[in-house]
């Protein structure tokens, strides 16, 4: 009768030592997270902008930022047992985290909607099936696996990586050959050049959003160095393979959109199979991560969540997928900032440690955190250079340097109130 009671996808809690999985394990649900549409897109912008070397160059840094920023998170996560959103209650107060978790579960809900439609779309046009059908059918398998937790996903993963990279890899192979080969491929000249801050800018900016939901998933590994060896690998490993895949099928046919590559080629059926279970892996992982975050709010657990906002998602994705890509886009520069901030708070403000999720009395709002994301989002819009990376200082800096003003003025408070005490 006890096993019933138990949320095995431990959304209000640590995960316990007993339920955390292996490397292995961990390495494919990892891969299935970073196997995403965007980042091809990205790749078939970066392909068409770049030499090769420069190309190759540009893929390399942008994945070790995003490694670097995740893996500290994993590192986190898998210390503490706890999701992004249990995270911030350290750093944002209890009711604060509330925001972080609205805009992480919103912008999740959003992606898995415009994921379904990016799915219909294509196919409709090839079968004939009417989209809506489509849409219906593919929300539904979607949610369904979310439903079950980091099982499913696993077991998913399991499924779609090798596909995914198989299909991928000969329909790049295909691409290649028709323009003459590698050699040709490494002496592609760009009919317009991009620069190489925006081009970085692409690449880390495709992924860093999701990116800051990797505790959700991390905090699952059985050992730290598990947790951020598989969230580094994955990105050079997955995150690249898009990027690459995306870049030889623009240079090829002008497509980006792997997808639309193996329409080109006659390849229909694995084009249908590679965009399915490539979105498939990736609205998972969303719609599982924005249950988490609504959990956090309302305190319902994520298995029930997962199903209002799949059913949400998949009512609103024709529109999402029309209308509400910019927002998502305004939203995604908002995120980074708060992992930036669960960072500096626990490796430099807290030193590396955290008390007890269980025994822990949060403040409700910590308002110093709140100004530092704001700080760090006005970064991310406003300045020149790089978007992502200043959001990341940005808000770092302010995060601590406010903690330490904070404290101080706390200090001074209580010393001069000890000295009237001492004087009356």
């Amino acid at each position: 009768m006890e096993n019933k009671k138990v949320d095995l996808d431990f959304s209000l809690q640590a995960v316990p030592q007993s339920h955390r999985h292996g490397f292995w394990r961990m390495m494919v649900v990892m891969l299935g997270f970073t196997f995403f549409s965007a980042s091809m897109l990205g790749g078939g912008t970066l392909g068409l902008g770049l030499t090769m070397p420069q190309f190759i160059l540009i893929v390399l840094a942008g994945n070790f930022i995003l490694g670097a920023y995740t893996g500290a998170l994993s590192y986190i996560s898998a210390k503490t047992g706890l999701s992004t959103h249990l995270l911030t209650r350290y750093a944002f107060g209890e009711k604060g985290s509330y925001l972080s978790s609205f805009l992480l579960s919103a912008t999740q809900v959003g992606w898995f909607g415009v994921g379904v439609a990016m799915f219909a779309v294509p196919v409709q046009k090839v079968t004939g099936i009417d989209t809506y059908v489509l849409i219906a059918i593919a929300g539904l398998l979607m949610t369904s696996t979310a439903f079950f937790g980091m099982k499913a996903l696993a077991i998913l993963s399991f499924v779609a990586v090798p596909a995914i990279v198989a299909l991928g890899g000969f329909s790049a192979l295909k691409a290649v050959g028709s323009m003459g080969g590698f050699d040709a491929l490494m002496q592609h000249q760009p009919a317009e050049t991009i620069g190489m801050a925006a081009a970085l800018t692409i690449c880390v900016g495709s992924f860093i959003s999701g990116g800051t939901l990797t505790p959700d998933f991390t905090r699952f590994a059985g050992t730290k160095k598990s947790a951020v060896v598989s969230t580094v690998v994955a990105f050079f490993i997955g995150n690249s393979l898009m990027f690459f895949f995306g870049a030889v099928g623009a240079i090829a046919t002008g497509k980006s959109d792997i997808s639309e590559v193996m329409f080109l080629q006659g390849l229909i059926v694995p084009a249908i199979i590679v965009l399915g279970l490539n979105i498939w892996t990736t609205n998972d992982n969303a719609i599982y991560a924005s249950g988490l975050g609504i959990s956090n709010i309302t305190k319902i657990k994520k298995s029930k969540v997962v199903i209002f906002n799949g059913i949400v998602g998949t009512i609103l994705a024709m529109w999402l997928y029309n209308n509400f890509v910019g927002f998502l886009t305004l939203l995604g520069s908002a995120l980074p900032p708060i992992g930036a901030i669960i960072i500096a708070d626990f490796f430099i403000v807290n030193r590396g440690r955290y008390a007890d999720f269980e025994k822990m009395k949060f403040k409700s709002v910590n308002w110093t955190a709140l100004i530092a994301w704001a700080l760090g989002f006005a970064a991310a819009k406003l300045l020149p250079g790089i978007p992502p990376l200043n959001g990341l200082i940005a808000t770092a800096v302010s995060y601590v340097l406010l903690t330490i003003v904070d404290n101080k003025v706390k200090q001074t408070t209580e010393k001069i109130e000890a000295n009237k005490v001492s004087e009356a």
